[in-house]
């Protein structure tokens, strides 16, 4: 069972039981992931747990009934889903909450639901006429309920579902006459006996003439026809038909008819199977089926021919046709419980190939049964190997009577680029569990596969075949065909890989997308920064597209990236969300913060061209199956964490370069001056270690592993986990995967930006209060001969930068805004640290621990870090 299926059945789970609160879904799946072993129905397990589950009943003879119900239909893993219940019955915590919940929900059902049937008060008794009367009304429409559907509403509900899925190629049919006319069908016609002179009752003859007509009356009862003193019974649904013999017969004699009249019920139901099932909805596996059944039933009559010249002849007495029908009793016996089964199960395609597989190991030790059975399923399986052949040796499925395994689905390519969740390769081919064949199962995920794989080549204009294509035949010795499946895949394989690698050159194409999204060519991320802070600075909606874009040209133009053949498919999108509020969005996917998340209204402020910038890229078909919307996403959420980091760092920067202007004064009354560098230096210091920890520490090591795995990946199935691997490990390790550590890392960020925002301001006005005073002394009343040297010059201008800061520190009390911003970095850094502590020891985070030794190289957080674990450890003995 794949991970997607364990958690589509938790979550089916958790719902069905109303469970809330715990760990989610997340949790029982990963305790399930690690407990699960693989189950093997053996005869005896499912036996026994068939008893103990009896055992367990209150009604074990309603339970066995409706177990052989289900076992004769052929219900998939019925075997296992009983073993399940055996085991649920020995955990009585278990059933205490079942039960529990069982009543609470009946309870819930109850007051908001009212019934519709009037029942009697409880203050008086019911008389047994009444309880008769209920009983018969009650087994009435239980009766109703279980009947089977008449056979042209079943025809006309195929017909209309085959007929949905290829409206253009609707299937044939059979004209209504085929269907009206009782007496083509060869089975019993049990219309009302015309009235004429009654018949001599057949007890009044001597005992040679009874033998003698009762032999008569057997040799027409055995093909379908009602005989003089024996005669069918009209039949209901699906029972087996039964007949009425003259009861006036001699007891030797009927006795001996009684034990030859099962092989005419067998007929009876072999005929009306056959049929049935040769209509053309039921599709080509039951077609090939019954014309195995009618070569079988032709050698049948051949021998009924053969008995009734012998008894024109006066050669075939009673015991005579006892004795040359018995062997023939076996095998129509084996005929009519296959055609019983399969119409019970309302069987088609692989669901008649599992059963009929089934039935031909059940007879190992019976070598004429298996044998029989081994015919039938050989006869059944050619048009179903001849879809599989097609699938696995060209990707082409012709399977009109959706009876093969997989499922196509309409669904168009040039969608993958667009939608987030990638749906054409995982959804617009599927593997339909109840049409895999028994004998197929194993293979069936390699049989999906080697179809698709050989599809998109066809997809991309490209005719592909086999080498190695050999008819695919039923054997006992799976290995045959097995073989045959194993040959296919490795050719698909390898010519989907080689198409993809070689032709469509996937590495090269990843290589570029690395270059811009992963930010691996700096030059051109210098250029394109420089070229457009300006207008990224601008709200977004006030930025025009098409400038940027000129812009991005002009910046892959002017950089190393011009190199990259692949440079004209980079393109900008804006985004209606900055990166943190897009990966709290899809962590919060099915969470209990999803909906609020969802719901919460959007922040006041307008979102800047910085906070909604993003690169994106063109892929084409079959590309677009490694690279699509998912991954492509996941690049941009890398792209825009790494690009703010960047921005940041950039706004640092230039505040390290404005505050050197402060080099020229004098202030030593300005301590928090000193303080303000320092903690620049300390968020530089953050902001760059941890580009370099994602970029090098993490990247870089993850994409040569991945490299290194596509040279030696055998399947595109291999490339695309490496991929999605590749991407999944850097979105971890830098920290976007989890919600606590993003949202810490963003205040962090936060606080930087304020921080730089007003130290641009701090020295933006010191620089106009300097150039203003300057001015002023220029433009002053003042002779030549007092003119002073450059030195005097500057001095006044020193010491009124000097009073200014003076005074912008005593007025806005700066030194207490710089100990703020001091105060909450740190406060904030310190979280971060101790988090990043946490989850390296507790979740086996070990890439995280080096970001740590990165932050705090000379120890310098070290000991408030031991004391925040200290307190921790304290609170949680407490």
């Amino acid at each position: 069972m794949s991970e997607f299926r364990i958690h589509h059945d938790v979550n089916e789970l958790l719902s069905l039981l109303q469970v809330r609160g715990g760990d989610g879904a997340e949790g029982y799946i990963d305790l399930l992931q690690k407990h699960r072993t693989p189950y093997v129905t053996t005869t005896v397990s499912a036996h026994s747990a068939k008893v103990k589950l009896a055992e367990f009943s209150k009604t074990p003879e309603d339970f066995l009934r409706k177990y052989e119900e289900l076992k004769s239909k052929n219900v998939r893993n019925l075997d296992p889903l009983v073993y399940l219940l055996s085991k649920l019955c020995e955990d009585k915590e278990m059933l205490q909450f079942l039960q529990q919940n069982a009543k609470e929900r009946s309870e819930s059902l109850n007051s908001t639901t009212a019934t519709s049937y009037s029942l009697p008060q409880t203050s008086t008794k019911m008389s047994m006429q009444e309880l008769d009367e209920l009983r018969k009304k009650l087994g009435n429409v239980t009766a109703s309920s279980n009947a089977p559907l008449p056979a042209e509403v079943t025809r006309k509900m195929l017909r209309d579902k085959q007929n949905k899925k290829n409206p253009t190629q609707p299937n044939p049919v059979f004209p209504n006459w085929v269907y009206d006319r009782p007496t083509l069908i060869g089975d019993f016609i049990t219309s009302p006996a015309p009235a004429g002179d009654p018949a001599v009752p057949i007890g009044t003859m001597p005992l040679p003439s009874q033998e003698q007509f009762a032999v008569e009356d057997l040799l027409f009862v055995l093909i379908g026809v009602d005989g003089r003193d024996i005669t069918a019974q009209p039949v209901l649904g699906r029972q087996n038909r039964s007949f009425i013999v003259d009861a006036t017969l001699d007891m030797s004699i009927k006795e001996l008819v009684n034990r030859i009249l099962p092989v005419a019920s067998y007929y009876s139901t072999i005929t009306r199977f056959i049929e049935e099932k040769s209509s053309f909805e039921y599709g080509q596996v039951n077609h090939a089926l019954t014309a195995a059944m009618r070569t079988l039933m032709k050698e049948y009559l051949i021998l009924v021919t053969q008995l009734e010249h012998l008894q024109r002849q006066g050669l075939l007495s009673l015991q005579k046709l006892w004795f040359y029908i018995q062997p023939t009793m076996r095998t129509m016996e084996i005929l009519a419980s296959i055609a019983s089964s399969l119409d019970k199960g309302e069987c088609m395609g692989g669901a008649t190939l599992s059963l009929l597989h089934d039935r031909t190991f059940n007879y190992t030790g019976d070598s004429q049964a298996q044998e029989l059975c081994l015919y039938l399923t050989k006869a059944a399986s050619v048009p179903y190997f001849e879809i599989l052949e097609k699938w696995i040796y060209r990707g082409i499925i012709k399977d009109p009577y959706s009876e093969f395994m997989v499922e196509e689905h309409e669904l168009q390519k040039e969608k993958i680029q667009e939608d987030y969740n990638d749906k054409y390769w995982d959804q617009r081919y599927t593997i339909v569990q109840h049409r895999i064949p028994s004998f197929l199962q194993k293979m069936a995920d390699k049989i999906l596969s080697t179809g698709k794989y050989l599809n998109v080549v066809r997809e991309c204009g490209r005719d592909v075949t086999c080498p190695d294509a050999k008819e695919v035949l039923y054997t006992l010795k799976e290995r045959a065909y097995v073989e045959q499946i194993e040959k296919a895949y490795n050719y698909a394989s390898k010519v989907l890989l080689d198409f993809l690698m070689d032709e469509k050159e996937l590495v090269l194409r990843l290589r570029s997308i690395k270059h811009y999204f992963l930010m691996d060519k700096g030059d051109f991320f210098v250029h394109f920064m420089d070229l457009t802070e300006e207008e990224l600075k601008k709200p977004v909606d006030d930025i025009v597209p098409p400038r940027l874009e000129a812009l991005l040209e002009l910046a892959l133009r002017m950089s190393t990236a011009n190199t990259d053949p692949f440079k004209d498919d980079l393109k900008i999108d804006l985004m209606p969300h900055d990166v943190i509020t897009q990966l709290l969005r899809v962590l919060a996917i099915e969470t209990k913060q999803e909906k609020a998340i969802i719901n919460a209204e959007p922040t006041d402020g307008a979102l800047s061209g910085l906070e909604a910038f993003s690169f994106d890229y063109i892929v084409k078909w079959p590309l677009s199956l490694i690279i699509n919307r998912k991954a492509l996403t996941r690049y941009q959420m890398l792209f825009r964490h790494m690009f703010f980091c960047k921005h940041v760092e950039r706004l640092l920067c230039n505040v390290w370069i404005g505050n050197k202007d402060f080099k020229l004064y004098a202030l030593p009354s300005a301590k928090w001056f000193a303080a303000a560098f320092a903690l620049r230096q300390r968020m530089l210091n953050f902001v760059q270690n941890i580009q370099y920890y994602m970029m090098f520490e993490v990247m870089e090591p993850t994409w040569h592993i991945m490299e290194n795995n596509l040279k030696t990946a055998s399947n595109i199935d291999d490339v695309l986990c490496h991929h999605t691997s590749f991407l999944d490990n850097c979105l971890k390790d830098c920290m976007l995967t989890n919600p606590e550590l993003l949202r810490i890392f963003s205040k962090l960020m936060s606080v930087c930006v304020k921080f730089t925002n007003c130290m641009q301001t701090f020295t933006q006005s010191m620089r106009l209060e300097r150039l203003s005073h300057e001015q002023a002394m220029v433009d002053g009343p003042s002779a030549p001969s007092q003119q002073p040297d450059e030195r005097e010059k500057k001095r006044p201008s020193t010491k009124f930068s000097t009073e200014h800061a003076d005074g912008l520190q005593s007025d806005a009390n700066f030194e207490a805004t710089i100990g703020k911003f001091d105060s909450n970095f740190s406060t904030m850094l310190l979280d971060l640290l101790d988090k990043l502590s946490i989850y390296s020891t507790n979740d086996c985070e070990h890439s995280m621990i080096s970001i740590i030794y990165r932050l705090d190289f000379n120890g310098f957080y070290t000991e408030r870090l031991e004391r925040m674990a200290v307190e921790r450890s304290q609170k949680a003995a407490a």
